[in-house]
């Protein structure tokens, strides 16, 4: 009698568990939420985590401390081993749509200028500066939604749980798509994490077709509207070691 009751009583707290984690989410209203959201930031910093898989390879994890302003300036800093104190900025139309960099220690006496999408810059990187920032993020989600109603393709969005991204409020989500490589979304399976209250991702995990983590990226400390201006992203700044 107690075994079924408990039995009855378990089954009974796992059906309710499935049903609050996972809720089918309608993605076009999440991303019509974030889109209006991000369009009232006009600038934003913070320290953002980032670990890729390129190949066989899983890179070690960066630490990385950062200024973006629209329409696209980013100053970051690497703030943590093992690239410390490797600095690069880049503003769209300036310096001639090229990076301008410096590594850490005794390597980063010279700044040099780099093409965004030329081999030293995408040394280590599964993408270029600049597809940097939420901005970016929020495109590749809505391209990859816009593609499956072109095709008519079925893509799955569930809430499954509610958690603290650096003590933030957040709601976690997963996206499946088409298992298909050929038809060229983005990734088979994604975990993102989205701020309650701006509607904002704040971490997202990515996974191929054989279901193998490939990126992983986290905002801690998003302040936004801070007001920036041209110095913070000016080489010439004295905070910085360019």
């Amino acid at each position: 009698m107690r075994f079924a009751f408990f039995c009855i009583l378990t089954f009974g707290v796992a059906s309710y568990f499935s049903d609050v984690y996972s809720e089918e989410i309608d993605i076009e209203s999440l991303l019509n939420e974030a889109q209006a959201s991000y369009k009232q930031i006009n600038d934003y910093t913070g320290i953002m985590y980032k670990q890729e898989r390129i190949g066989k390879k899983m890179y070690p994890k960066e630490t990385i401390f950062f200024k973006f302003a629209k329409p696209f300036k980013v100053y970051m800093k690497w703030i943590k081993d093992p690239y410390k104190n490797r600095e690069m900025i880049y503003v769209e139309g300036w310096n001639d749509n090229k990076i301008r960099a410096h590594e850490g220690g005794l390597m980063g006496v010279v700044s040099v200028n780099l093409d965004p999408k030329g081999s030293m810059a995408m040394k280590g990187n599964r993408h270029p500066v600049t597809d940097m920032g939420i901005g970016n993020l929020l495109k590749v989600v809505q391209t990859n939604v816009n593609r499956a109603k072109k095709n008519g393709d079925s893509i799955s969005v569930i809430k499954v749980g509610e958690e603290k991204v650096f003590g933030v409020d957040s709601i976690k989500l997963e996206a499946t798509f088409p298992k298909e490589k050929e038809k060229g979304y983005y990734c088979y399976r994604a975990v993102f994490w989205v701020d309650k209250e701006r509607k904002l991702p704040n971490k997202i995990m990515v996974y191929d077709w054989d279901d193998q983590l490939v990126e992983d990226y986290s905002y801690e400390n998003l302040k936004f509207n801070v007001g920036l201006t041209d110095k913070d992203f000016d080489p010439s700044n004295k905070e910085y070691n360019f």
